[in-house]
Parts: C-alpha cells; structure tokens; sequence
C-alpha cells in the first residue's frame, strides 16, 4: 500500500467580467460537452481574443485534447500561460500538468511543483493533491510526509476522493505520522462513499484487524467527518487548517 497514486475580460486596461462573457462561456461548455467542436472554438476563439481568462482556459483544454483543431501541445501551453498571467487557478494546475509530463513543454518537475502550489493556495483540491503527492514522493521537492499531509487534508476536506484515499494510506503505514488503524479506516470509508473501489478494498482490509466496537466508533467518525465534508464545514484534524 505504500504507492501514492498520482491532474477576465480585459478591455482597455480594466478586468471585467460581464455576464454576456459568462454567458459565452457556458455556451461554448455546453457545445464542447456535446461535441460541437466548432461552435466551442468559435466561443472561446472570441472569449480569448477579449482576454477572458476561463475563455482562454478552454481554448487551451481544446487544443491539449485535440478536439475539433489538431492536437497541439505547446499551443495549449501558451493559453495556460495567458491564463497564468491573469492569477487563472484551473489555468495554472493545467500548465502544471503539462511541465509534469513534459508536453508541449520542457519537462520540469520544479516548475510543475511551482505552478501546482499556486493553483494549491488558491483552493483548487486537484492541486491540493498533486502538490501532496510531490511532497510524498520528493518529487520536484524534498520528500516532506508532514506536508504532504497537509495538503492532503485540504484537498480531502474539499472531497477530493484521491486525497481521502491518500491519507488513509498515510495514516495505515504511519508515514510523518504514528500508524494509526483507526483513521486508516476512517478516511477509507469517506473514499468510499464517494466511490473509490480501492479504498473499499483497503477499508475491509483495515476491519480485520479491528474490533467489531472499534470499528463501529470508526464508522460513526467517518460520518460525521463526511457530513461536514458535504456542509463545506470540515477543519482538519484539529492543527492543520
């Protein structure tokens, strides 16, 4: 169990985001979910060139894709770094990704932690999770299992299943931190209500070794953990957030 599984409108100087580009932007979402490639690309072609940062976000997810323009990375590249410029947090994880794997770009893994830790303070929980796995693995940065627990827990607490799944790990193999069966079991069972089949698997693994009491209080935890992940209103275990 020790692997950790590693994803403004601007017009004369004044970011303004009007309701019509919003508008144009979920019109161009909802052809691109629909696979009306072209009326997308003619949205986010027109949102971009007015400098609005979600419009150029999913210009740069089209071109990545491949979807209805040839499949271009480093032209992906260049719009996640338009939208970098403009404090973009999905632009940034994006670009982030791309360094990660070294598409369209020069692989830098430093880079890719840097551009994830922005994205990470800006609350997007994917980002959360890749900047854990980083600090986990020493990837990018020195390995730091107390951090990478850290930013685990926030991602976790914005229910990001990944997370959840990560720190039950953690908490099982006791790394930056005392084993712990209990939170293993705990943070496996809020994984799998959201569908993770590992940690379902991981959770009965964990039961065995606990008693029918222990694992009763657990369950009760995990619920009330989970109710307020679901409320918004979930803080960490009592020191991290």
């Amino acid at each position: 169990m020790s692997k950790f599984n590693l994803k403004a409108l601007l017009l004369a100087g004044i970011v303004i985001a009007t309701p019509f580009a919003h508008a144009g932007l979920e019109e161009g979402i909802r052809a691109a979910n629909a696979g009306q490639f072209d009326e997308a690309l003619k949205e986010f072609n027109y949102l971009a060139e007015k400098g609005f940062a979600p419009g150029i976000y999913e210009l740069g997810k089209l071109y990545e894709g491949g979807h209805g323009v040839t499949r271009n990375y480093r032209k992906a590249a260049e719009l996640y770094q338009q939208g970098v410029k403009k404090n973009h947090a999905d632009s940034m994880f994006a670009l982030a990704v791309l360094y990660d794997e070294g598409k369209g770009v020069k692989l830098d893994k430093q880079r890719a932690f840097s551009l994830y830790e922005k994205a990470a303070k800006k609350n997007l929980p994917a980002a959360q999770f890749n900047l854990g796995v980083m600090y986990a693995n020493g990837t990018g940065v020195t390995q730091d299992y107390k951090t990478a627990r850290k930013w685990y827990e926030k991602a976790a607490a914005n229910n990001y299943t990944l997370a959840q799944f990560n720190l039950a790990l953690m908490h099982f193999e006791g790394l930056g931190m005392p084993k712990n069966l209990e939170m293993s079991y705990i943070w496996n069972t809020i994984a799998e209500y959201n569908g993770n089949m590992q940690a379902s698997h991981s959770r009965k693994l964990d039961e065995r070794s606990m008693l029918p009491k222990e694992v009763e209080r657990a369950k009760e935890k995990a619920d009330a953990i989970y109710e307020k992940i679901l409320a918004g209103t979930y803080a960490g275990e009592g020191r991290l957030f």
